[in-house]
């Protein structure tokens, strides 16, 4: 039998099964025993723990009761007595809190810190919710249960530094978001946090992070962060801790490069495109990462590896790869060039671009437009030929000289071959055999272990000897690469081989129930798929890394490119193109509806691991499949702002679905007819929407309503309210946001549909902020902004940083406003999201207006004016934010024509909110003149009955304008009237 308090307290038997035990005093008592963990507790104890102040007649009889009840239920034997009281008898593995702890004690001895994560969350995985949950409250249990949850949240930090340790961090900051958010003083889980933010390219979060810590301590506690603490935020204002990067961490050392790792250094302190280029297999890719690795300190804005092997699109697909990498996603209509040149504009970055040979063109136009749109901006690319663009620096890679070439064959094969003794006869003639070529020694060591040093180099010469000869049309250096891989295939079984040939499909690597499904076939069952798999990654034919769910497989460059030609000639590649697209339809298809439920984010990450492969799976699909995989994508483009690669795939789509992802490109196509798919026609609402024809849009959500209502489909039931509150917003529907925002909201969160929830915080949000609800509006803002993150919607963390910083605004919290904002707009611009970057500096505008910086605000609207195109809705607010700065500064002129401007558009909008704006502002513009103070009254008492008429009046925290501009009217009014025996104090006697 084995109990549990980590969580409601249980009792399984051992079959695992749940032990019912019944009554709530023979409850308290299994708990009260559990909280001794084995030790005796008194009679007199546990009478005090199970009645308090108030025990039975007979205390001694009424606790043997319950002793006897409880040995009913776990048995007698458990329940020892022994003088003075009772206690359980415990084995060591009997209590959950016992096993915690000991998985905690393994996990501190554990060397790695991969094995130190993977214990630790062993222990966490034993907990159900608080210790002792149900007895929280009971003197009995509370210091118990003190000391498991404090004991637990150190595991969660010990867990947090080990997984850090270990790489982990892309997903962990915003695991940590909410621990911090519950514990804010606590300092080493605050370390952990700042940490993973700063590693996930989060700086200016992570630096938020620390100055919240240092208010609550000095406000709480009189104290200061601790050293260890205030050291780690100075290296991350300095950047001494390494910035942003993807780059993998090599497995091996980098043997005779030196002197070429410094040279590509140098190279690109000079020079802005460095290429390396070579022969497939010279060691390109390896001394590109070594010479960024060397750099990565110096890169504020971090180093990141795109690897275009598996690439043969245009400029476009590039570009939309490269912000893959970067983490720019967005749903702007630009093409992904134009926002990774936004993006990139204000990074200081370094981009290595590896295996650039079959798409250097595009490489080359993409390289172009990047440079010279980012002026902080360096690539680095791998290709086996020069890009041909201006101002390009190309460097040859060499093979390793003869003294190189056996110090790395001697370092690999000792590694293949444990106790090798190398023979310096036999490696200088393998190296010569292989010209110094870095992949084919890496492939010859393998072999040692089986053919020992001389045989190998016998076989070789031999080999060579033959096939220099016969494949005269190559360069030598291809012809030896080739021939060692031509002696490795024939080294290989059959089964190998085919799995070999098979994986060359591949586009992005395979996990491993993809290798099954497309390798399997013939004469390779898919059982035997991992073994064989297994012994090609031995043989450094396959190469295994790790990803999200677990070990990936990839050929490498030349590898891959042998195998392909391998495939064609068995005429197996039909069959096996044919697997990949059924495996990749099938598993679009079956991710499909999970987008739309709480598995939402493990989804996206899973498509997102196969995105080479799900185009890959287009390249080969005839128009019905095409048709079927762009349906079951099209979410998944949809929240990873993958518009421009959504409508290269949805020609063959149903009309709806294409057309839709045509408006968010910026197209305006005619509109396709409704149809009867309201999944698609709401989709089709929501670009309408986007491409701001709010009518059209309304109309066909009010079409998919009806059908998601028909059919009784509770997500599209809640996407059509949640699109109707958004429409609501814009046409300052005050009663429709509330109505469809919070039932779109409730049925989101009944469904699990985390973007779905936050669908329905813009328009919440606002309608708590215009009801003057402020605690509510900040709510949700923060929950719109824990979800965005959880999702990696940066353009949504943005949007919902500048909804925090207009709140922090309306409460005179001037420094925290400008605080959000200015982290809003480098994230949008980081993005390359410019709607992000115009409402964050109107927020500043905003904030330095109100708070008496008039020449800030100035800046900020012109900025606005000159670089941003906006919606009517925002030339309405820029026109309302330069009149009220020109009545601020006494130009009555300049304020009357702007709010003019504004006036015309707010009628257009025919939105009241906006009218009484416009005409608050044109009182204040008439205030300035003494002779218009009665008109200047009756705007403002114009714009007040506007507002009520949509039961919005302005909340105290928002009438910054109208109040200044009463005050004014009041103080002019007042010294127009005639003066009265009543206007001063009578005159002392």
């Amino acid at each position: 039998m084995r109990f549990g308090v980590l969580g409601p307290v249980m009792a399984w038997d051992d079959g695992g099964a749940p032990v019912r035990v019944p009554e709530t005093k023979v409850r308290a008592l299994l708990a009260a025993l559990l909280a001794h963990e084995g030790r005796v507790a008194s009679a007199d104890r546990l009478v005090d723990d199970l009645w308090g102040g108030a025990p039975p007649g007979n205390p001694a009889n009424a606790l043997q009761a319950k002793v006897s009840q409880l040995r009913r239920a776990i048995g007698r034997d458990r329940v020892v007595h022994q003088p003075p009281g009772y206690r359980l008898a415990l084995g060591p593995g009997d209590l959950d809190a016992a096993r915690f702890r000991a998985l905690a004690a393994d996990a501190r001895a554990a060397t790695g810190p991969k094995a130190r994560a993977a214990l630790l969350a062993e222990a966490l995985d034993l907990w159900r919710g608080p210790a002792y949950a149900d007895f929280a409250d009971a003197g009995f249990a509370r210091t118990a249960a003190h000391a498991l949850d404090e004991q637990r949240l150190a595991v969660v930090e010990e867990h947090a530094e080990a997984r850090l340790d270990a790489g982990d961090h892309a997903l962990l900051a915003g695991e940590l978001d909410d621990l911090v958010a519950r514990h804010p003083l606590r300092e080493r889980l605050r370390a952990a946090h700042l940490r993973a933010l700063h590693r996930a390219g989060r700086t200016d979060d992570a630096l938020a992070s620390y100055a919240d810590l240092r208010r609550r301590l000095a406000a709480e506690l009189g104290l200061d962060p601790a050293p260890e603490l205030a050291a780690l935020h100075e290296a991350i204002l300095r950047q001494a801790e390494t910035p942003a990067t993807n780059l993998p961490a090599p497995l091996t050392d980098l043997v005779g490069r030196d002197a070429d790792v410094d040279r590509t250094v140098a190279l690109l302190a000079g020079a802005r495109l460095v290429t390396l280029t070579g022969p497939g297999g010279v060691g390109k890719t390896r001394l590109a990462l070594a010479a960024a690795a060397r750099l990565a300190a110096d890169q504020p804005d971090g180093v990141r590896l795109v690897e275009f092997a598996a690439q043969r699109g245009g400029a476009a697909d590039l570009a939309q790869q490269v912000a893959d990498v970067l983490g720019v996603r967005g749903d702007a209509p630009d093409a992904p060039a134009a926002r990774l040149a936004a993006a990139l504009r204000d990074r200081r970055t370094l981009l290595v671009w590896d295996n650039c040979e079959q798409v250097a063109e595009a490489a080359a136009d993409l390289a172009g437009t990047l440079l010279r749109a980012a002026p902080g901006l360096r690539v680095l690319a791998t290709s086996r030929e020069p890009l041909g663009l201006d101002g390009e620096t190309v460097a040859a890679v060499e093979p390793l000289g003869p003294a190189d070439a056996a110090r790395l064959f001697t370092a690999r094969a000792a590694a293949a071959s444990p106790g090798l003794t190398p023979d310096p006869e036999a490696i200088a003639r393998i190296c010569a055999c292989l010209d110094g070529i870095p992949l084919a020694l890496e492939l010859a060591a393998t072999r040692v272990r089986a053919l020992g040093q001389r045989e190998l180099a016998a076989r070789l010469a031999d080999r060579f000897a033959v096939l220099t000869g016969g494949r005269r049309g190559a360069p030598a250096r291809q012809r030896t690469l080739r021939a060692v891989i031509d002696w490795s295939w024939d080294l290989l079984s059959v089964p190998e081989r085919a799995v070999l040939r098979r994986l060359s499909v591949f586009a992005g690597g395979a996990d491993l129930e993809a290798a099954e499904a497309v390798c399997a076939g013939g004469d390779v069952a898919r059982a035997d798929v991992l073994d064989l798999v297994t012994r090609l990654v031995d043989r450094s034919m396959v190469v295994m890394a790790e990803g999200t769910r677990g070990p990936r497989y990839r050929l490498l460059e030349s590898v891959g490119a042998y195998a392909a030609e391998r495939l064609a000639e068995a005429g197996d590649g039909p069959a096996a193109r044919d697997r990949h697209l059924r495996h990749h339809l099938a598993l679009a298809e079956h991710a499909a509806p999970r987008l739309h439920g709480a598995d939402q984010a493990a989804w996206l990450d899973r498509l997102d691991a196969e995105a080479a492969d799900l185009r890959a799976a287009f390249d080969h699909a005839a128009p019905p499949e095409a048709a079927r995989l762009a349906s079951a994508l099209a979410w998944w483009w949809l929240l990873r702002g993958r518009l421009h690669e959504a409508r290269a795939y949805t020609a063959a789509a149903p009309p709806l679905v294409r057309d839709a992802f045509a408006l968010l490109t910026g197209d305006r196509p005619a509109p396709p007819p409704p149809g009867e798919d309201g999944r698609a026609l709401w989709l089709h609402a929501y670009a309408l929407l986007h491409a701001g024809d709010l009518a059209a849009s309304a109309e066909r959500n009010a079409l998919a309503l009806a059908q998601f209502t028909a059919a009784g489909d509770d997500w599209g039931t809640a996407a059509a309210l949640g699109l109707a509150a958004l429409l609501a917003m814009y046409r300052g529907d005050l009663a429709a946001i509330d109505r469809d925002g919070e039932r779109s909201a409730a049925l989101f969160a009944r469904l699990g549909d985390r973007w779905g929830e936050l669908l329905t915080v813009p328009p919440l949000a606002a309608l708590a902020e215009i009801r003057g609800r402020y605690d509510e509006a900040r709510r949700r803002q923060r929950a719109g902004l824990a979800i965005a993150r959880g999702l990696g919607l940066e353009t949504e963390v943005a949007a919902r940083l500048s909804g925090l910083g207009r709140l922090a605004l309306l409460a005179n919290d001037w420094d925290a406003g400008r605080d959000l904002h200015e982290r809003a707009l480098h994230l949008s611009a980081s993005q390359g999201h410019p709607y992000g970057e115009l409402h964050a500096l109107m927020g500043l505008a905003l904030g330095a207006r109100r708070s008496g910086d008039l020449d800030g605000a100035a800046r900020h609207l012109a900025r606005i004016r000159d670089a941003y195109a906006s919606s009517r809705v925002g030339e309405h607010l820029l026109h309302a934010e330069l009149g009220f700065l020109a009545e601020q500064r006494g130009d009555a002129a300049e304020a009357a024509a702007q709010h003019r401007r504004g006036l015309a558009l707010a009628r257009a909008l025919a939105e009241p909110r906006a009218l009484a704006l416009s005409l608050e502002g044109l009182a204040g513009a008439a205030s300035l003149d003494p002779a218009q103070a009665d008109r200047a009254a009756a705007l403002l008492g114009e714009a007040d009955a506007l507002r009520r008429s949509v039961a919005a009046p302005l909340p105290a925290a928002e009438r910054f304008d109208v109040d200044r501009i009463t005050a004014r009217i009041t103080a002019r009014i007042t010294a127009a009237r005639p003066a009265t025996p009543h206007d001063h104090p009578p005159t002392p006697g």
